[in-house]
């Protein structure tokens, strides 16, 4: 048995072309509906980041900024079957990694290779801000100073190494 995999604007065709065909009279009295705004929920699905040192292109060109977007299950289910993590598990995270992070500098398509590439540094920082951003939903940490006994809230995503 073989399977097709359909994405999204695929399945609208599929749709389309298996609906039963509308009488004319029909066609003309009933108005299409235009699909209904989709709502702000509140839910923020992109947290922007400063790599502690930077990814350095061909070019010599060191992009520090970027962002990264929540997880799918998908996103952490395609690693398993991926040849390179089965060879070495250690690679899942340069494959997950490179999922999800939309942008670096102005870089858009961020493969493994890039992710490959980066200093150690800034995959470990990756890493922990996925497990933050992924686990926890946010990168807000509440803290309290050692010297007043204050409590506060500080955002861990975007300081740079030693920053809060």
């Amino acid at each position: 048995m073989r399977r097709r995999t359909v994405t999204a604007g695929s399945l609208e065709e599929i749709l389309q072309a298996t609906a039963p065909a509308a009488a004319p009279d029909q066609a003309a009295a009933a108005p299409v509906a235009a699909p209904a705004p989709r709502e702000d929920h509140g839910l923020r699905t992109e947290f922007e980041f400063e790599l502690p040192r930077g990814y350095v292109d061909e070019a010599g060109t060191v992009h520090r900024h970027g962002s990264m977007r929540l997880a799918t299950a998908r996103d952490e289910l395609r690693p398993q079957i991926d040849l390179r993590v089965k060879e070495n598990p250690a690679y899942l995270s340069v494959v997950l990694l490179s999922q999800v992070i939309t942008r670096l500098g102005n870089i858009t398509d961020v493969h493994a290779g890039i992710v490959e590439r980066m200093y150690a540094t800034d995959v470990a920082f990756l890493q922990d801000f996925y497990r933050r951003v992924n686990s926890e939903g946010h990168t807000r940490a509440a803290v309290t100073c050692p010297h007043c006994d204050g409590g506060f809230e500080v955002d861990l995503s975007g300081g740079r190494l030693g920053e809060s």
